[in-house]
């Protein structure tokens, strides 16, 4: 069996046409590109294996609503930890926590690491998934990570957790999958700017100078097909805009990106009837030179994949 790490730094882009060119017999050359793989990863007779809510017997929800329908090429992905722990919430309360039914009928408290208001995704009800931690020293041993979210076409997964974008925008960097990014040999993260503020990446080149990135969550989404930003008044988002704005006046590059953390986005609005005052400051950023681009996941159980680019509409 022969494949391929990319989109990492390694093995063949294209493995196939490498496969194809060896002095191989016919049988040989299809064996090596499909029937052992096929055995070894237990694909089905299409040729793929079986998507998130076909392996856990979660409730169909058609292959609209399965994140795995339909993949597009990848950009680059992030393992969430295994296995995901499936239940229903009951409540989150104090921002930062949530209580949990566990399928097992076990109620745990689970660390919610997200500061939004999650406008539609904390429902009592909804099914969520939470990782969970072996190490003796946290208070709260679960964590909540996705929870689905249904607005009449079935149910999406949707990311929650705030801490993930930073890390897969940065190994998407690493991987050369950002077009509108890319050139940049080197970044550094959270390093010091502005107004007493940390910039999330700062990209260095000897030739093209420095870009400053800074990366906001998206999960808000009030109609099919559009991610919406922000979920509740952001006047520190507003003051990271106009932060962006200075580093353009001195000369240097600014990028906001727009993580979606939902497979279902295929256009991204900002939400001006939620934070007017963040849709003006967005306005005047772009003015100023600020550049904007938003990119949208693949969400599973197993792991978060950056998928492609989608349009800001507004």
């Amino acid at each position: 069996m022969i494949g391929s790490d990319y989109c990492f730094d390694m093995g063949y882009e294209a493995p196939v046409g490498f496969v194809e060119e060896l002095n191989r017999s016919a049988n040989e050359r299809k064996m090596i590109l499909g029937t052992t793989a096929a055995e070894l990863l237990k694909l089905d007779g299409r040729g793929r294996r079986p998507s998130w809510c076909e392996r856990r017997d979660v409730k169909a929800i058609g292959a609209r609503g399965c994140p795995c329908a339909h993949a597009a090429p990848r950009f680059c992905f992030m393992r969430l930890p295994s296995p995901l722990v499936r239940g229903t919430l009951i409540e989150r309360y104090k921002r930062f926590l949530a209580d949990v039914r566990l399928d097992d009928g076990r109620i745990v408290t689970a660390s919610c690491p997200n500061t939004g208001s999650m406008l539609g995704l904390a429902v009592p009800g909804a099914v969520v998934w939470l990782s969970e931690s072996h190490n003796p020293t946290r208070k709260y041993r679960h964590t909540w990570e996705l929870v689905e979210a249904d607005l009449g076409a079935g149910p999406t997964l949707v990311g929650i957790n705030t801490g993930h974008p930073n890390k897969l925008v940065a190994e998407a960097l690493q991987a050369s999958r950002v077009k509108a990014l890319a050139g940049y040999p080197s970044f550094r993260r959270e390093v010091k700017y502005g107004r007493n503020s940390r910039i999330d990446l700062l990209l260095e080149c000897a030739d093209k100078g420095l870009c400053y990135v800074e990366i906001k969550n998206v999960h808000l989404s009030r109609r099919q097909g559009l991610a919406e930003f922000p979920d509740a008044i952001t006047d520190r988002g507003a003051k990271h805009l106009a932060e962006l704005s200075d580093m353009v006046r001195a000369g240097h590059r600014a990028v906001m990106v727009f993580l979606i953390q939902r497979g279902d986005a295929k256009r991204l609005a900002l939400a001006r009837d939620v934070d007017p005052a963040y849709g003006d400051a967005f306005d005047t950023a772009l003015a100023a030179g600020v550049e904007a681009i938003a990119l949208r996941c693949r969400m599973s159980p197993e792991e978060i994949v950056i998928d492609r680019p989608v349009p800001i509409v507004g």
